[in-house]
């Protein structure tokens, strides 16, 4: 297991010096000019010109490619040509929202995904299962852009029972007041993530009941199963300690997957929302064409979902005792 870690992590080294250098071949295809973003529309050529030397964008791509290379190496993600701050600093700042709105919404994907879907494969052709299946189609036909407006007109407009926009304080921290017998903090936040981590999960959770649903009702037919009865074994004890833990495994693989697809959902969702992360600040770093800021922004992404599926691939010895990761 060790030696398997220490594999999966080397592999982050490749991954990671691809992903710069694909972002940065793309960046070079938007048009625009940083400089001529910064300065203004009424900014002399001259004074363009300027700047971009200052900037180091005159060089050519290759040179700025192993410059960035060279500060990364260092720790040196570059500064922000608008912010004029460290883009680490800055991505620092906002990934604990991106992250906290991610891991909300991928709990919520999970416990309802997992939930209809064991149900709608104990009862087959029921109406739970005609329940399951509709949810799961329009979850996945539904944009998260126009779930997310329709939840806020119908809970935060029409209600009024949950905050619009914003994310007021993190839950970790509110989680450390509630300790202390103060749960207004720990309210407040479960209310402002509510409505962008459902519209999220909606997806997700589509996804999930689908799957849990198909592999629950291939597991249910195996002779383990039906041995399982044959023992007497009450049915709820047969479906989780047997069928449910052997249809874990493609589900363990699609949630993996799903943390990449809620990451990309969040650049949405957040602008949606106004929710200080990383999908936010995206939106605002295209639009200015600040090119250290997005490449850091993307190798931060790319880097989040590496390490998930790295820790999907180890639950699966956990769950099925025989996968040995060695």
């Amino acid at each position: 297991m060790p030696a398997y870690v220490i594999r999966r992590l080397l592999l982050l080294i490749p991954m990671a010096v691809g992903t710069v250098i694909v972002t940065f071949c793309l960046l070079l295809l938007i048009p625009g000019d940083p400089a001529a973003v910064l300065l203004g529309q009424d900014a002399s050529p001259e004074g363009i010109a300027s700047l971009r030397s200052a900037l180091g964008l005159d060089l050519p791509w290759y040179q700025r490619l192993l410059s960035y290379f060279a500060h990364l190496l260092r720790g040196d993600m570059g500064m922000s040509i608008f912010q004029n701050e460290p883009v680490s600093k800055i991505i620092a700042d906002r990934l604990p929202a991106t992250l906290e709105l991610a891991i909300v919404s991928l709990i919520i994907a999970v416990a309802i995904g997992m939930t209809l879907g064991v149900l709608a494969a104990m009862r087959q052709g029921s109406w739970i299962d005609s329940f399951a299946m509709l949810f799961a189609q329009l979850g996945v036909s539904m944009p998260v852009y126009w779930l997310g407006l329709l939840l806020m007109l119908a809970f935060a407009v029409q209600l009024g029972w949950l905050p619009a926009v914003g994310r007021g304080e993190g839950i970790v921290p509110s989680l450390g007041d509630a300790f202390t017998g103060n749960l207004t903090p720990l309210s407040d936040s479960l209310k402002h993530i509510a409505l962008p981590a459902l519209a999220l999960a909606a997806n997700s959770a589509a996804v999930i009941s689908r799957l849990v649903r198909a592999s629950m009702l291939e597991v249910m037919r195996e002779d383990f199963v039906r041995t399982a009865y044959a023992k007497g074994l009450r049915r709820p004890r047969v479906v989780v300690r047997h069928a449910l833990r052997n249809a874990l495994l493609p589900v363990l693989s699609i949630i993996g997957l799903r943390f990449g697809a809620l990451l990309g959902g969040a650049v949405l969702t957040e602008s949606i929302f106004a929710w200080p992360g990383l999908g936010q600040l995206t939106i605002t770093a295209i639009s200015q064409r600040d090119l250290p800021l997005i490449q850091g922004i993307v190798l931060t992404f790319a880097l989040l979902f590496a390490f998930v599926n790295l820790i999907v691939d180890l639950l699966y010895a956990a769950v099925d005792p025989r996968i040995r990761l060695g």
